[in-house]
């Protein structure tokens, strides 16, 4: 169904939050008759597991895979949505909760379901029928683009590198319906095997749309052979990695001549977008989709676009194509054994095609003023407090520091939901058919992002949603971002103290803000210009301490492995941003509380703790010590709580234990 292309300037990092236990450990009384380490000792030994020791107690190491806080706050934040829907579907609070609550409804009623069987992809497959001739293909691709189902390429709106305060529509690559387009060409054994398996699923999907039996495999080699040419002519993934890339603005006025057969001016007419430009970055692509609508028969489009319909619709509709769609998507290419369970199969799909409109109704729901209010206190706080850094620290030169205080003194701060008007005007759902609400509500999101191109729309976009747990520095327009749903323990309680809350949200804050200064920071200025802002001193800089972090964490054993190392080359830029966020959000808590108590300052070190509690089993840990680009959370913890003296000093740590190195880094202080 709809796809979005991630922003050029992506959101830097999405950090999930969960449960923790703030209660102080100290309390607690040994048994009669057992002796006890100090408390003061363990924490100066190995904090993470002193600060989580009652939520490491309650949540044993599972057989396979992982358990954390930073999960249970999205499973949270899901029984919540889930709650939220449920109260729509009973008694809807307005007209976005009606629509909601019949979305909802109407999937979890899987009687109706199975009784509308294919009945919600009829129109289009009615739509695809009717092509006659070679001009009626590219109204065909242009109607499926607008109800969300992308055939053919891509279509989307992004960050217009020449002026980021715009956003452009970008043409790429796509419309095929295996993941890599290397896949159709390899001619290894494993890559045929896939291929046909794949092929076999179109076969499924085909029959299900109401192609005979007899016709099957002439069709299932149609649609196989024309996404092959598509494949053949588009680039290799390593190469979209690289936002550079998929850039390259070309004047819109010249298209409908350029691809006749495409008519991709009335594509554009289509999708109500009247810009003046547009990006397309891969004409040898677009020429030879221009050729193929020429030179093929209608035919074969037309088995093409049965198939990409039937596929994109499959986890919609009735059970025989939701069993086709597991069976390959699931079970072959991500080697899932069984589907999830209902209610998070229509939960996916609401957030996929209406996710900004269950925004809006969580936020109103979850988000109590109190902590939006707090929750920019802090966040007020540790932009002051990186200000004051980078004034007095030696990291920066004069012109940078310049640069970087105009830079924060711009930083906007957007707490709960995006700043962005929507339309709800949306055609009413109905409880009677979830496919046919979901290609309502697939219509609406895809015109919603068409407005997006234009002057001036740039910053009214988020790519998450609000009721998802994320917490991300835009640098594109150079914005904190904190959703509604990461505002809840452990990162924002209100049940907290204070102190508990910098510890905890401020360091993320501070992590968040330290890219806009760090290697990635230095290519977008204050006034949102893509340009090199370091000095070459500076970047010289910036390398010895990048270097010192890396050694540090590279010594570092990688838990649940056996002798394997952090990797310094995955983790090094999130691991200085963490020792920054712990650092930033200290130095604001005295701003907030000039001389913090003894308690204060544990609260302190507990709120950033207490983030990062899980429990990986020996499977996992090993794949994550090979890709995941953070520290596991016993690192995350500790690390950068033994670069503050502070901590040795409210534990009374002697100096050469581990959570008191005689040498410390710091970032910007």
């Amino acid at each position: 169904m709809l796809q979005h292309r991630p922003l050029v300037f992506a959101l830097a990092v999405a950090l999930a939050a969960g449960v923790i236990s703030p209660q102080s450990h100290a309390a607690k009384k040994p048994a009669t008759g057992k002796s006890k380490t100090p408390v003061a000792s363990l924490a100066c030994t190995d904090f993470y597991a002193e600060a989580n020791r009652s939520w490491l107690g309650a949540n044993p190491m599972p057989k396979s895979g992982a358990v954390s806080a930073l999960g249970q706050l999205t499973a949270r934040a899901q029984q919540q949505q889930r709650d939220l829907l449920d109260a729509a579907m009973r008694a809807p609070q307005g007209k976005v909760q009606q629509l909601l609550g019949d979305f909802w409804a109407s999937g979890l009623d899987e009687a109706a379901v199975e009784k509308d069987g294919a009945a919600p992809v009829a129109p289009l497959l009615q739509r695809i029928d009717a092509i006659r001739k070679t001009g009626d293909i590219a109204p065909a691709l242009a109607a499926l683009h607008q109800v969300g189902i992308p055939v053919a390429f891509g279509f989307n709106a992004d960050i217009d590198l020449r002026d980021l305060d715009r956003h452009l529509g970008y043409f790429s690559q796509g419309g095929l319906g295996l993941p890599d387009p290397a896949y159709y060409t390899r001619s290894d054994a494993d890559t045929k095997a896939l291929v046909s398996r794949y092929a076999d699923y179109m076969r499924k999907i085909l029959a299900l749309t109401g192609v005979a039996k007899k016709d099957i495999e002439t069709q299932t080699a149609l649609a196989l052979d024309l996404e092959t040419r598509i494949a053949r002519a588009t680039r290799p993934l390593a190469e979209l990695r690289d936002p550079r890339n998929n850039f390259a603005p070309v004047a819109t006025a010249g298209l409908g001549k350029q691809y006749k057969n495409l008519q991709l001016d009335a594509f554009l007419k289509a999708q109500g977008v009247s810009d003046d430009s547009v990006s397309l970055a891969n004409p040898a692509l677009f020429e030879q989709l221009d050729s193929l609508v020429g030179k093929l028969k209608p035919a074969q489009w037309q088995a093409y676009l049965r198939w990409r319909v039937g596929d994109a619709m499959a986890p919609y509709l009735s059970r025989p194509w939701r069993d086709a769609a597991f069976d390959f998507r699931g079970k072959v290419l991500l080697g899932q054994t069984e589907p999830a369970p209902r209610w998070q199969q229509v939960l996916d799909a609401i957030n996929l095609a209406a996710g900004p409109m269950l925004g809006k109704e969580y936020a109103a729901t979850y988000l109590p003023d109190a902590s939006r209010k707090q929750a920019e206190l802090i966040a007020g706080h540790v932009r002051d407090a990186l200000i004051h850094a980078i004034d007095d620290g030696t990291l920066l030169d004069a012109a940078g520091k310049a640069e970087a205080r105009k830079k924060l003194e711009h930083l906007r701060i957007e707490i709960g939901t995006p700043h962005r008007d929507l339309d709800f005007t949306v055609q009413p759902m109905g409880r009677g058919s979830f496919g046919g609400n979901m290609l309502i509500a697939s219509t609406w999101r895809h015109a919603q992002e068409m407005k997006r191109i234009g002057k001036g729309n740039a910053d009214r976009r988020w790519d998450v949603l609000p009721q998802q747990p994320a917490l991300a520095y835009d640098l594109a327009h150079n914005r904190l971002i904190v959703t509604a749903a990461m505002l809840q323990a452990p990162v924002l309680d209100p049940s907290q103290v204070p102190a508990q809350q910098y510890g905890a949200f401020g360091a993320l804050v501070g992590h968040e803000l330290s890219h806009a200064m760090d290697a990635r920071g230095r290519h977008v200025d204050a006034d949102g210009n893509v340009r090199d802002w370091w000095s070459n001193d500076v970047a010289n800089h910036w390398t010895a301490l990048t270097n010192k972090v890396a050694a540090l964490y590279a010594s570092l054993p990688y838990p649940g492995t056996n002798g394997v190392k952090v990797s310094a080359s995955l983790t090094s830029d999130e691991n200085l941003a963490d020792l920054a966020g712990v650092e930033l959000a200290h130095a604001a808590l005295l701003t907030a509380q000039p001389k913090p108590s003894t308690a204060q300052e544990r609260q302190f070190f507990n709120g950033w703790a207490q983030l990062w509690a899980q429990q990986v089993a020996s499977d996992e840990a090993q794949i994550r010590a090979q890709q995941d680009v953070r520290a596991p959370g016993q690192w995350r913890a500790n690390v950068p709580l033994m670069q503050q003296p502070a901590f040795g000093t409210a534990y009374a740590c002697k100096t050469g234990t581990p959570m008191a190195p005689a040498s410390r880094i710091d970032v910007f202080r």
